[in-house]
């Protein structure tokens, strides 16, 4: 009998022994293409030579220093390196060991920002329903993922939630893709001044969403306005790109497609590309001034910040990213999956919308197209196509409450960035198995 706690009590998972490039092995020797990276984490596969080096010369060398005594070397070229890629006046790095704990940084920075700025008035956070930025209590409080938040709803701090620039299922049919994103965008200036013009420290936003919406990305302009209206009432950007991040959609920096530049970003996932666990927090010179004028401390932390193994994987992710051409090759590549996922589902009775940027592409399932209803919840359509997936040998990212954390379904693929085209056409020929032998038991079946 297990002693591990698994995510699911009833759960029967086979053993994963050993990776192969796109490919995860169990005991028995059958293979998964992971085609969505883990959670959009595995961004150069699961064998990649350059990072396991790194990782085995970092362990022999200095395995562990504190950072309350010390900084070490992998550390500060990673920083060096990311500082060197980020857009604008992002000058600071501060390593923690995943994507919550990046987001809960950031929340706690913006207000130590206000406080040491003579603000301390300025205590709301301001995010968008139907996002997700991690499963601890401040991160979970910011996201806007009902399904996640519903049991915990007692502890979970309050903040404020506008909506989503989620245009398939939200725009309206008499309005262009400009004018909605201005909509959207201009209620965070109406919750600006419902809460008090002076008294909202940070608005948190995923550049493109992640898991909760599915690949869905922002349309043109929406960011620009929310950069206007945080810069008016001086209200820092949070953009966490825990999951778009570090190449997934095309860019180092997801935030750069939309030309945008936050005051705090957050990374993890892809910056370690499975290999360690890491992520970090990047903020402006304006906002490490504050704190560095003022008390001179972050009052913040965690043990294993600026883990010397983890960021030695990090920095040779990043360098491999880079030095290889893999942004290029994930421009290329995801405009070759797009296309043969439009060819396979673009017509499907039941897929009304095929989305993204990069490799983050994301298919939401309606019953039906015209009217984009989606399907009964009750029909448990995401758990089934994981597991038809799976039963195919493809590592998908289905999800329920696509729409409201309830009602809505879609699934996410997130590649590794190495994948080839005939590997891309391998994760439509299975997801596309798995899609008709799912739709076939909710729609034909009695």
């Amino acid at each position: 009998m297990s002693h591990v706690f698994p995510r699911h009590c009833h759960s029967d998972l086979p053993a994963a022994v050993a990776g192969d490039g796109c490919y995860l092995i169990d005991a028995s020797g059958k293979r998964y293409f992971d085609g969505s990276g883990g959670a959009a984490v595995s961004c150069l596969g699961h064998s990649n030579t350059r990072v396991r080096n790194a990782i085995k010369a970092q362990v022999d060398e200095l395995a562990f220093a504190h950072t309350g005594f010390f900084t070490s070397e992998p550390a500060e070229q990673l920083a060096d390196l990311l500082i060197q890629n980020a857009p604008g006046d992002l000058d600071r790095v501060y390593f923690v060991s995943g994507g919550s704990e990046a987001v809960e940084s950031a929340i706690k920075l913006a207000r130590q920002y206000h406080v040491e700025n003579g603000e301390p008035q300025r205590k709301h956070i301001i995010a968008r329903r139907q996002s997700y930025h991690g499963n601890t209590i401040g991160a979970l409080s910011a996201g806007g993922n009902e399904w996640r938040r519903q049991q915990f709803a007692p502890l979970l701090v309050e903040m404020s939630h506008i909506a989503p620039c989620y245009e398939y299922a939200e725009r309206s049919q008499h309005e262009s893709a400009e004018e909605y994103g201005l909509r959207v965008a201009n209620e965070l200036e109406a919750e600006i001044l419902r809460l008090g013009e002076d008294r909202v420290m940070a608005f948190l936003a995923e550049p493109v969403v992640g898991a909760t919406l599915g690949a869905v990305p922002a349309v043109p302009g929406y960011f620009k306005r929310v950069r206007e209206i945080c810069d008016q009432y001086g209200v820092l950007l949070i953009l966490d790109e825990v999951m778009c991040g570090m190449g997934r959609v095309g860019h180092l920096f997801a935030c750069d497609a939309d030309d945008v530049v936050p005051d705090i970003l957050c990374i993890a996932k892809g910056l370690g590309a499975g290999y360690q666990p890491i992520g970090a927090m990047l903020c402006s010179k304006q906002v490490y001034q504050a704190i560095s004028d003022g008390s001179g401390y972050f009052q913040h932390g965690h043990t294993y910040l600026g883990h010397p193994v983890a960021a030695a994987a990090g920095l040779a992710v990043v360098s491999e990213v880079l030095e290889q051409g893999l942004i290029e090759q994930v421009r290329s590549r995801g405009h070759y999956l797009q296309s043969a996922l439009e060819a396979r589902f673009g017509q499907h009775a039941h897929i009304g919308d095929i989305r993204g940027r990069g490799l983050f592409r994301g298919l939401e399932f309606v019953a039906n197209r015209d009217d984009k209803l989606p399907f009964d919840p009750a029909s448990g359509l995401a758990g089934k196509l994981k597991k038809a997936a799976f039963a195919e040998g493809l590592i998908c990212y289905p999800m329920p409450g696509t729409r409201d954390g309830v009602h809505g379904d879609h699934v996410l693929l997130a590649p590794p960035f190495i994948a080839n085209e005939a590997q891309m056409d391998e994760i439509v020929d299975k997801l596309g198995r798995a899609v008709d032998h799912v739709l076939h038991d909710i729609t034909v079946r009695p």
